[in-house]
């Protein structure tokens, strides 16, 4: 097979209806409502590439059937036979690596000889030999959107294979679906697993095997004799770890799982198994006076050998050069190619400084932002980052994360007063980033959250999140926050398909299990959001907002008991006091739920007027409810992202005060 398994989609839908697809179990359940009428085919190499373009072509309002995990000798079983025989359009995915594929090329044949299929080029590559006659939609430079010019050229292609008309824009689709088979993106996440209680989510919850080009940046050992010089050697694997992240070639581990064997307690082998990648890159760093030492080595976590091993005496202004060529030199070793000319290397240094000075203090700070101890810590690393912005000011990564530190005091620690102002800079940074860095992905990233929280502007919010989704399809962090939009938003498909991404990438990271279990609250599958809080709670136990959110997801599934036993084990009270209100006046203890509420207002006053909202909407006190969303909006509550799929707010929402509020926001 030559390393290539190709994947596919079966893809019906009744065109143009809603459809109502609701999470079960895919391991015991395999029927199909109906029967699939589009085919997708592509090699598994370019898996992270496709999956974009199929979550547009599920948000057009099909309906999928796919099974990504069927090995060589299974591959043309009888449920591929009768998906391709059953199907109306037949979708091929050709690359580079795809034209190699016989999977490919046999599904392909397939859908040509029934007249039927459409091409797509990923790379811009000609398709083999035998399908020449048939006119390529070329997806090489797509947003991969439904507003892009190819996309569109491919769904009115689908479209008339259905002898049906295209309607534009497409409306997203707006609530949970069902899944017919296994949602398992990338052989990671299974959405619908989680329905079931599967709460198995590491690594590789249906056991397909590593990515061939999969790599775990393991934290580089600070051998400076100074502890205090940690945050040098872990923002040197994580500036390494950005750096091979941009080759879409290369399967990067986030940051937070490849964390998690800072002590190498287990040998090669046995951590890239626990992160379900097929090397790991290791080294350390010692510093002394204007000289840096780094020692890195690759290994191919399946034999436990070494691949490649190098070390890099410098100055330690030379240290910008070494990470691209530690970089170039691991890509390499994997046969990755990485453009060796001026347009590769100026890649990547996207958003980066030459000023050391710059690049120390922005590690400084990246360190002290990371560490997400209290309000003290976010305003030193404010100080930190200011520090770099004023010795470069060009210094786009700065000034984006800069952006992100200050709508997290906002949003955490500011007073109503101050947390405009806060809110108001956190934009302009994030504007100043992307005109400094065009290519920049956390930029877009931090600039769509502070319009969304901070200017409460959902559709402005949305231009910068999809220019960062479409810039970087292995920035975990940036696909985590993209996929929670989309969930506030109500484009569940593509919030799913971003956080599936995000946990394959970073396996052992509670926020992706956090923010998976959110996305299925929105949608209103509270038993799969119980699963995947359950998850998170199990990997940072001590993490708080996890039995709230849990909690939450009890209470609307009507179960009080289970409800307030996690309410009483959540430790922030901005979740944990609003449920206990809500939860003793549905018991008819007045008493109870007033002495919470007036406990909420004693401890966050202005800064709980939306939870106050979802008290009042709870009580059936209505005006009150409306009154208090009426001053959160004047405050610039975050809270009010919630408001298009919160399910506390639901005796509102046929309110035309609500519809007037959601248009407010730029929800409709």
């Amino acid at each position: 097979m030559g390393g290539f398994r190709a994947c596919f989609f079966g893809l019906c839908c009744n065109w143009g209806a809603r459809i109502d697809l609701t999470d079960r179990d895919p391991t015991t359940d395999n029927s199909d409502p109906q029967p699939s009428t589009v085919f997708f085919s592509y090699s598994r190499e370019d898996q992270a590439r496709a999956v974009p373009i199929i979550g547009v072509i599920q948000d057009a309002g099909f309906t999928t059937w796919w099974d990504g995990l069927l090995e060589g000798g299974e591959r043309f079983s009888k449920a591929t036979e009768d998906a391709l025989d059953r199907a109306k359009a037949v979708v091929v995915l050709w690359s580079r690596t795809s034209v190699q594929s016989h999977w490919v090329r046999d599904e392909a044949t397939r859908g040509r000889d029934r007249g039927i299929l459409i091409p797509l080029s990923l790379d811009g590559c000609e398709p083999p030999l035998g399908f020449g006659q048939f006119q390529v939609i070329n997806l090489a430079q797509s947003r991969i959107d439904s507003s892009d010019t190819e996309i569109l050229r491919m769904l009115r292609a689908i479209a008339a294979s259905h002898r049906a008309v295209l309607s534009i824009p497409i409306a997203p689709v707006k609530q949970s679906r069902k899944i017919g088979r296994r949602l398992a993106i990338g052989g990671g996440l299974s959405v619908a697993a989680a329905a079931a209680g599967i709460a198995i989510w590491k690594g590789n919850m249906l056991g397909s095997p590593a990515i061939r080009n999969s790599v775990a940046v393991l934290p580089f050992d600070n051998l400076s004799g100074d502890p205090q010089q940690r945050y040098f050697s872990d923002g040197l694997a994580s500036e390494i770890r950005s750096n091979l992240s941009r080759n879409g070639l290369l399967e990067i581990v986030g940051q937070t799982s490849s964390n998690q064997f800072r002590e190498h307690s287990g040998n090669a082998r046995s951590i890239a198994k626990e992160l379900n990648v097929s090397f790991l890159l290791d080294g350390n760093v010692q510093r002394v006076g204007d000289r840096v030492k780094i020692a890195a080595e690759l290994t191919d976590g399946r034999t436990g050998t070494t691949q490649w091993s190098r070390i890099f005496e410098r100055q330690l202004a030379d240290i910008f050069a070494v990470q691209s060529e530690i970089a170039t030199a691991v890509a390499g070793a994997l046969s990755a190619v990485m453009d060796e000319g001026s347009a590769g290397k100026k890649a990547l240094q996207v958003g980066g400084t030459k000023s050391l000075a710059a690049f120390d203090a922005y590690l400084r700070g990246r360190d002290l932002f990371e560490s997400h101890i209290d309000e003290a810590s976010e305003r030193a690393a404010l100080a930190k980052l200011e520090q770099a912005i004023a010795i470069d000011a060009d210094y786009a990564a700065a000034r984006a994360l800069r952006s992100r530190t200050l709508a997290v005091i906002a949003n955490q620690y500011a007073t109503a007063v101050e947390r405009k102002a806060l809110y108001n800079e956190a934009v302009s940074e994030a504007q100043q980033a992307t005109r400094n860095a065009p290519n920049f992905a956390p930029a877009y990233a931090a600039l769509g959250y502070a319009l969304f929280y901070g200017r409460l502007d959902a559709a402005a919010a949305r231009a910068p999140y999809e220019r960062a989704h479409q810039l970087a399809q292995g920035d975990v962090d940036v696909l985590s926050r993209y996929a929670v939009y989309c969930a506030r938003t109500g484009r569940f498909v593509a919030a799913e398909t971003a956080i599936n991404r995000a946990a394959v990438l970073d396996p052992l990271n509670s926020s992706m299990f956090k923010s998976a279990g959110n996305i299925k609250y929105a949608a209103k599958a509270y038993q799969a959001a119980i699963g995947f809080g359950r998850k998170a709670l199990a990997l940072s136990p001590q993490r708080g907002t996890l039995h709230g959110d849990i909690a939450n997801a009890y209470f609307m599934l009507g179960d009080l008991d289970k409800a307030q036993a996690e309410f009483a084990l959540e430790s922030n009270s901005l979740l944990a006091l609003p449920g206990d209100a809500i939860i003793a006046h549905r018991r008819n203890d007045k008493g109870k739920a007033n002495a919470a509420l007036a406990a909420l207002i004693a401890e966050h006053g202005d800064n709980a007027l939306y939870q106050q909202a979802q008290i009042f909407a709870q009580w059936g006190e209505i005006e009150k409810a409306f009154a208090a969303l009426d001053k959160a909006y004047a405050a610039a509550d975050s809270g009010l992202v919630y408001l298009l799929n919160d399910p506390f707010l639901e005796p509102l929402r046929a309110d035309t005060r609500f519809i007037a509020l959601l248009r407010q926001l730029k929800f409709v």
